[in-house]
């Protein structure tokens, strides 16, 4: 009897993690350089450089819930295909944004293709990851995540220094169109119907939101409200601290510190059971943010981004698999709408109120806020996810 594992790096599932690493290079390159342009070439000021980000992720956060009834109605493939067109042409766009309105309404619009496709993408990969390797899989795909997180700005700000900002964006807009050539190479499959589903006309709360994945979908705002006090606030902190010339640095390491232990933690989970990753890495998460409200050092700025990076870096994926497992398989789409949307809002609520907190207060209390928060998802994980599971 042949037990070898199935395997996992197929040509489909690099072509997955090509388009999706291609896709969000574009993205945070183009959230690090978009807000020179603006200052910079369109004469704006820091209130619509800000307005430009926000635009984009409203227009996202709004189309999410409704991504998932989209990928039903019109198949997964479509959906991809249709998606990846749209973002695509809205990234060739900024091309043509030589006034601020023009470029506002370009990135409300881009932000509603950007939610479906990366809605659609997780679908997508998940037909090419074996199931008993969900969790290695989906921690794979993560780091694509991570990698453009990483590379994005790195190339944006390196090359932005040389070139003009049509000229980067150029090279950009080439990246996402080699990822998009890619989803004609990918063999997606639909998904059979659930034998139940009806032709209803009106919109119910199951066409907006996966029930099976609530409780994971309110850990991963917990967990994401956290996450903003790093992702919005860790320039002006290290500013704060004297420490602005190395805020780059942190990212650089933080991004590392998410990626080194992918491999290892997506062994775990599908060998032992999610429970063994999320536990230290809530614990880890928790620490760093504490570490962060009580640094003065260089070197304890980035232990501090070690330990964020670790442990973030492993609930996020985790909590990604956990949401798709627990879902059918024609609901996969329904999941990650509903995963994806929680932990929007958690980035959007976290940012505004931990800005009123650090204004108020201070930054270390708000670090310290937060690291209490993550520690008590802890006990949310337990009593609602795991114990519902057993």
């Amino acid at each position: 009897m042949n037990t070898a594992p199935s395997p996992l790096w197929t040509k489909s599932f690099v072509l997955c993690l090509a388009n999706n690493l291609f896709l969000f290079i574009f993205y945070f390159a183009q959230t690090t350089i978009l807000p020179i342009y603006i200052l910079n070439e369109l004469g704006g000021n820091l209130t619509q450089a800000g307005l430009a980000m926000t635009l984009f992720m409203v227009s996202a956060i709004a189309v999410r819930p409704f991504s998932g009834l989209i990928i039903e109605k019109f198949g997964v493939r479509k959906t991809l295909i249709v998606s990846e067109v749209f973002f695509s042409l809205f990234s060739l766009a900024y091309l043509l944004a030589d006034q601020l309105t023009l470029l506002f309404i370009i990135r409300f619009l881009h932000g509603i293709w950007f939610s479906i496709l990366t809605t659609v993408c997780i679908p997508v990969v998940n037909q090419f990851i074996p199931e008993q390797r969900k969790g290695e899989g989906m921690g794979y795909f993560v780091m694509s995540v991570n990698l453009g997180i990483v590379l994005g700005p790195l190339l944006g700000l390196s090359l932005i220094e040389y070139w003009s900002y049509v000229e980067v964006s150029t090279l950009l807009i080439a990246l996402v169109f080699i990822g998009f050539g890619f989803c004609f190479l990918i063999p997606v499959k639909e998904p059979e119907k659930f034998a139940g589903h009806s032709n209803q006309k009106s919109i119910a709360l199951t066409d907006l939101v996966e029930k099976k994945v609530l409780p994971i979908a309110v850990l991963a705002m917990l967990i994401s409200f956290s996450y903003a006090s790093v992702m919005s606030f860790i320039a002006p902190f290290a500013e704060s601290k004297n420490l602005m010339a190395y805020a780059g640095l942190f990212f650089v390491v933080f991004a590392i510190s998410m990626m080194s232990l992918r491999p290892l933690t997506g062994k775990v989970y599908d060998r032992k059971g999610p429970q063994y990753v999320i536990y230290p890495a809530l614990v880890a998460f928790s620490l760093g943010l504490f570490l962060l409200s009580q640094i003065q050092t260089l070197w304890g700025f980035m232990l501090a981004a070690v330990m964020v990076g670790v442990g973030f870096g492993s609930v996020q994926p985790c909590m990604q698999t956990l949401a798709i497992q627990r879902a059918p398989k024609h609901r996969i789409g329904y999941a990650t709408s509903t995963f994806y949307t929680f932990y929007d809002l958690g980035i959007a609520i976290g940012s505004l109120l931990i800005g009123a907190i650090i204004a108020a207060y201070s930054y270390q209390f708000a670090f310290i806020l937060c690291s209490l928060l993550t520690l008590s998802s802890i006990v949310y994980f337990k009593l609602v996810i795991q114990r519902k599971s057993t």
